[in-house]
């Protein structure tokens, strides 16, 4: 035992038995696949300031093993990732324990780790603008007054009325300045390694947004569809594979509450009362913040790849079109092409493109027999039918769109309304506004001899042309429905009169309660 125990303390002290750490700076490939936020409505926009969706993020790393334990960090992985969520493939030797590292490189943590270690104190001076260095020694951390020695004495920092900077000689050990997930492994011998980093994380959401451009007729459109996607994190993904997912999926873990970290220590610093600093000098309030960071809607990004004019109606459209692809019930949009997903911004890629759409107008008015309205404006719907025969025919997830109409020569904005996902059959009635000049009265009409449950609908038309006109009854079919309703052919499952009103003209039902 007396010649074990040296040789034991001796393995134990040596380089060789000490576990190694490996650092991946950066992925080789990243795929990121983005899910939009579960809870937003249908046509709803993106908030950018509050991303409520999530993506999955697919990282290709090369790494150089060596034999034996080993702690390899991925580097620059998003702020936003759900760690339980992470799995790591590729490794000789597998993973026996993971880590999301939360000690990120920031003023407080960068002067907290520096305790009781040299560093410079740079000074300015404000009427001649010599520049001055002396060596110091932190000997209170971030909280309250940082206090400095010099060979001067104890003083606090930034108290003495000049500008004053700390220099450091390097990084303290255990910060990083970017999100990092640890992995501890063993690998049999030394070798490189290909490995895969899966990962979910917040902070990301998309939306679609259309563009229609009617036709000279009137009657066809031009539909284009941009694919926005939004990213909150504080990390780019250069050059991936991007795609997005439409379809609600059922989502039953707070991804958010798993994501949170204990807060980084707060930098806030304050002054010996006046006339004790060193030197008696009075403190002087700090500088005025930095200017606020653009806000993520003001960086948007537009990838445009190729371009072709329709004369027709003069449309620019964009050749590669996030190609579609099914997964299970949902909806997969990959884009052809590399794509920079930019921290705190967004993305723009063209999603669809369909020309000469045929569609029809129609103003429509929905409301229960017994309701009354004095002369209330109509919606204006936009009608297709999502099918191949209706140069339509593939899914159209949900977005908002913008609808522009030529007029003195420019185009111009005619309405814009709110699209939900619509399946190929589909009727797409798109509301984009309403018209005060296609009016709907109902009044409780007491014609000679009848009872007080009589009514009557007038539509009126002030529009120089014939219009189409829809009133949607909201009322079940329980028998005792009046029979002028019951008869009605039913449209979203409901009793509805269609008429065709002429221009300047009017148009009546009469029907009982």
């Amino acid at each position: 035992m007396r010649r074990i125990a040296p040789w034991l303390l001796i393995c134990a002290a040596s380089p060789a038995a000490a576990q190694s750490i490996v650092t991946s700076s950066a992925p080789d490939k990243v795929a990121v696949s983005i899910f939009r936020d579960p809870d937003r409505a249908e046509g709803g926009e993106i908030n950018p300031g509050w991303l409520r969706g999530f993506a999955l993020i697919s990282e290709t790393r090369t790494v150089d093993l060596p034999a034996g334990d080993a702690v390899l960090r991925f580097e620059g992985v998003a702020e936003g990732m759900v760690a339980v969520s992470a799995i790591v493939t590729g490794l000789p030797g597998g993973v026996a324990q993971k880590n999301r590292d939360a000690a990120l490189l920031s003023p407080a943590s960068l002067l907290d780790g520096s305790l009781g270690n040299r560093v410079h104190l740079r000074r300015t001076d404000r009427a001649t603008g010599r520049v001055t260095e002396e060596e110091a020694v932190i000997r209170s951390g971030p909280a309250g007054a940082v206090i400095l020695q010099t060979a001067a004495g104890y003083e606090s920092l930034r108290c003495t009325g000049l500008p004053e900077t700390l220099i450091y000689d390097g990084v303290p050990a255990g910060l990083t300045a970017k999100p990092t997930l640890s992995v501890t492994t063993r690998s049999p011998a030394a070798q490189r390694a290909t490995v895969t980093l899966t990962y979910l994380s917040t902070g990301f959401d998309w939306a679609s947004n259309y563009v229609a451009r009617v036709g000279p007729d009137g009657k066809a459109l031009d539909l284009f569809a941009w694919l926005t996607v939004a990213n909150s994190n504080g990390e780019s993904f250069a050059d991936a594979a991007m795609s997005v997912v439409a379809g609600t999926l059922n989502v039953t873990s707070d991804f958010n509450a798993l994501v949170e970290s204990p807060p980084p220590p707060q930098l806030n610093l304050s002054c010996f009362p006046t006339g004790s600093g060193r030197d008696g000098v009075q403190p002087v309030p700090p500088p005025p913040p930095p200017p606020a960071a653009a806000p993520m809607a003001e960086m948007l990004d537009i990838v445009v790849t190729a371009a072709r004019r329709a004369p027709a109606m003069e449309m620019v459209a964009v050749v590669d079109t996030a190609k579609l692809e099914d997964l299970g019930d949902l909806k997969l949009y990959r884009v052809p092409f590399p794509v920079t997903v930019a921290a705190n911004g967004q993305k723009q890629v063209a999603l669809l493109v369909k020309d000469r759409v045929p569609f029809d107008t129609i103003y429509r008015f929905r409301a229960g027999p017994g309701d009354g309205a004095a002369g209330e404006p109509t919606d204006i719907v936009l009608r297709m039918v999502n099918k191949e025969a209706a140069r339509l025919g593939v899914p159209l997830p949900s977005g908002q769109v913008a609808v522009f109409e030529r007029a003195q020569g420019r185009e111009l904005l005619a309405g814009s309304g709110a699209m939900r996902d619509h399946a190929v059959g589909e009727k797409v009635d798109l509301v984009i506004g309403q018209s005060a000049q296609v009016r709907v009265a109902i009044e409780n009409y007491q014609p000679p001899k009848n009872s007080g449950n009589d009514y009557r609908v007038t539509v009126s038309n002030a529009n120089p042309f014939a219009v189409t006109f829809e009133l949607g009854f909201q009322a079940e079919d329980d028998g005792t429905l009046d029979s002028r309703l019951r008869k009605l052919p039913r449209k979203d499952g409901m009793p509805t009169w269609t008429v065709r009103v002429p221009p300047n003209a009017t148009r009546t039902l009469d029907y009982r309660t």
